[in-house]
């Protein structure tokens, strides 16, 4: 029997508890009757273990990842201070934070309360029900995937997905990895996800620029480390385009060398600034329009040094950018990169594009994605 269709969120009814919380404050937050919000909390995937619980509970996440879509600038910051978010503002009254937002706008505090403010509030209303229509489709999208691509209990799932996607009137080949970056083969250039200070993390850790890391190291017989390639070039470049210690402008991209790698046939390393650090903090925001920059300038990159290789470089992997860590959905992330990817391929370039994942789930995804581009065409 099919599944019931997901419950469609009313934006009305979101909003109306927005408008609570503005009065009340995130500081009261547990005390409110938000019974919409709450569900949407519920909808959302669970953090990992250990990431700490915010002092307004789930519902305050749900409100932060809303008001950290909204893409920046005036309507974001208004935003932070209607309900409280922006640093410091959290046990201020109701009206401090309305005059604080309308000064954003340059505007007199009645003027904003008639006018600005339902815009902003609409905004985050509208930002929490795309953000549950999402956590929705990758749902079902995984639900189905599985069903309809499981493997038979005899044979694993197959570890390379060769694709042919309809771009712009004509085939072009996709192949999807599903297995660690680190076991990449025959592959010129290799994407990996990096902060705006190009600082790797620690080799021992699991993301994709730390597997590289360690990957690309040279270690002697007994294991130990002679030479921590990627690190070092990475850390050569920064040093010759920038001052120690500042950060690049999201979407730079650095290149070294594959290090080790170069014995599995990686012939470079593309390092993409997607990650911007929140200060005084372990964490960090991605935005989707860096990870499109970022991957249109791998491009760039790769068309300009391209023919100074024997064999020109043709080939170039992607993992899913900001979906780890980063707190975009693999939907978004994979959304980010295509726009770059299909722009690219637009007009008319012949690179070899592949995907890394290492989940069959985000490979189904990402397969029932690519298949569905050339819907319509």
């Amino acid at each position: 029997m099919p599944s019931p269709p997901p419950h469609q969120l009313d934006h009305g009814a979101v909003l109306a508890e927005v408008r609570k919380v503005r009065r009340a404050g995130v500081v009261r937050l547990r005390e409110l009757a938000v019974p919409v919000l709450a569900g949407v909390a519920r909808e959302l995937p669970q953090p990992p273990s250990g990431d700490g619980e915010l002092p307004g509970g789930p519902v305050e996440k749900v409100l932060r990842l809303a008001v950290s879509r909204m893409g920046g600038g005036t309507l974001q910051t208004a935003a932070e201070y209607s309900l409280g978010l922006a640093q410091g503002t959290r046990d201020w009254p109701a009206a401090d934070r309305r005059r604080r937002a309308a000064q954003v706008y340059g505007v007199s505090v009645e003027r904003f309360r008639k006018h600005h403010e339902f815009m902003v509030l609409g905004q985050i209303a509208e930002q929490i029900v795309q953000v549950v229509q999402v956590a929705q489709r990758d749902r079902a999208t995984a639900a189905t995937a599985a069903t309809a691509v499981a493997a038979p209990a005899d044979r694993l799932p197959d570890a390379h997905r060769a694709l042919h996607v309809r771009v712009h009137g004509r085939t072009v080949p996709v192949t999807v990895h599903v297995h660690s970056v680190d076991l990449l083969r025959d592959i010129d250039i290799v994407v990996s996800p990096s902060n705006t200070y190009f600082a790797l993390p620690a080799p021992y850790k699991s993301s994709v620029s730390a597997t590289l890391r360690r990957a690309g190291a040279r270690r002697d017989a007994t294991g130990g480390l002679v030479e921590d390639r990627i690190h070092d070039e990475l850390g050569g470049w920064a040093a010759r385009h920038g001052a120690p210690g500042r950060a690049a402008l999201p979407g730079t991209v650095a290149v070294t060398s594959a290090g080790a790698l170069a014995g599995q046939g990686i012939r470079r390393i593309y390092h993409v600034a997607v990650a911007v650090p929140r200060p005084e903090s372990n964490d960090y925001d991605v935005q989707p329009a860096d990870i499109t920059r970022g991957v249109a300038r791998v491009f760039a990159q790769l068309t300009e040094e391209a023919g100074q290789y024997d064999p020109p470089l043709r080939s170039v992997c992607l993992p899913l950018l900001g979906a780890g860590r980063g707190g975009l959905t693999p939907l978004e992330s994979f959304g980010a990169l295509w726009a770059a990817v299909e722009a690219e391929l637009a007009r008319g370039a012949e690179w070899e594009i592949h995907f890394v994942v290492r989940r069959h789930a985000r490979a189904d995804l990402v397969e029932r994605l690519l298949a569905g581009l050339g819907e319509g065409d």
